[in-house]
């Protein structure tokens, strides 16, 4: 008898919130995932210059996380190219500097949200671009409903470039207990219980963002009906449901990059 799809995706959970018994398997199993994360997001260049950043919160020690390098190419990411930071900013595994802007935004994060384990953020061409007009992302197709009331928007320290962990925090605030935010005339950050939901929601945010631009520069796009927004947020809004669409990416990448794994 065939699997239902609850079934399905009960099971698909087990595998993906499965955390190992032994810190450094599981500190490796995350530092694999962010590598992975950050070159996708290379590949879909989502990711200009020195800006932008992944974390992945370590898993003894909360209070740490991993993270990309400042001005390593994502492209070129491996596990052995990240770092960790405390919540102080000081590099205390890796022998690279961290973002200032990275420590800023993410340490607040993690510390407004225990329960998130992963951060994606970058200066993606739609995601700053929709930034700029103050407003929130609208109903307008069934992938937006993934979002259906789960983005916030801040505008607190708005077009400045985020050093001060003050702004950081005040973006955690807004952030509350939803999946992604938008920082006006900055860009998106998204969150996830995985690096691979963190990075879905990311790209997936970033196509909706240049779906409304392109809509709305032709018309008056029609809003989803409240109901049908709440059922595509039930079927595809989970944490488990990120998760699933970030595992294509990831068979991709192992097959065809595997020198990431280094």
């Amino acid at each position: 008898m065939a699997n239902t799809f609850d079934d399905t995706m009960e099971g698909l959970e087990k595998q993906a919130t499965f955390q190992a018994d032994d810190f450094e398997e599981e500190r490796l199993r995350r530092k694999q995932r962010l590598a992975a994360g950050l070159r996708i997001m290379g590949r879909l260049n989502l990711a200009e210059g020195v800006a932008g950043h992944v974390t992945v919160r370590d898993p003894e020690f909360p209070d740490r996380f991993w993270v990309n390098p400042f001005g390593h190419n994502f492209k070129l990411m491996k596990v052995s190219d990240l770092i960790c930071v405390d919540h102080t900013g000081e590099v205390v595994v890796g022998d690279r500097s961290v973002n200032a802007a990275a420590f800023a935004i993410h340490s607040e994060l993690h510390k407004a949200r225990p329960d998130v384990m992963a951060a994606a953020h970058s200066h993606s061409m739609y995601g700053r671009t929709f930034s700029t007009l103050g407003k929130p992302l609208k109903m307008i197709s069934q992938d937006a409903t993934m979002f259906y009331d789960d983005v916030a928007l801040c505008d607190v320290g708005s077009g400045a470039v985020v050093l001060d962990p003050a702004v950081g925090k005040a973006m955690g605030e807004a952030l509350g207990d939803k999946k992604a935010l938008i920082h006006q005339n900055h860009g998106l950050i998204t969150t996830g219980g995985s690096v691979d939901a963190a990075v879905w929601w990311f790209i997936a945010l970033e196509r909706l963002c240049q779906s409304q631009l392109l809509a709305e520069s032709a018309g008056e796009p029609i809003e989803i009906p409240t109901e049908l927004c709440q059922d595509g947020y039930q079927a595809q809004g989970s944490d488990i449901a990120g998760w699933v669409q970030f595992q294509p990416f990831w068979d991709e990448l192992v097959a065809r990059e595997p020198e990431f794994l280094d």
